[in-house]
């Protein structure tokens, strides 16, 4: 089923961005604009999974 293949595929590039929030957080000195970029693509990401789901 092709739905579930890109729910799983949308699912893991989530769980990539939220780890490397996370990395660029554990840093000494993190990048702001890095990781409101991370944010927005996370972000994206889970309106396309929401999209999906509506359907």
């Amino acid at each position: 089923m092709p739905t579930t293949h890109s729910i799983d595929d949308l699912k893991a590039k989530h769980a990539d961005l939220e780890h490397q929030i996370e990395a660029e957080n554990a840093r000494p000195h993190p990048d702001d604009r890095v990781i409101a970029d991370l944010k927005r693509k996370k972000l994206k990401i889970k309106d396309e999974m929401a999209e999906i789901a509506r359907h």
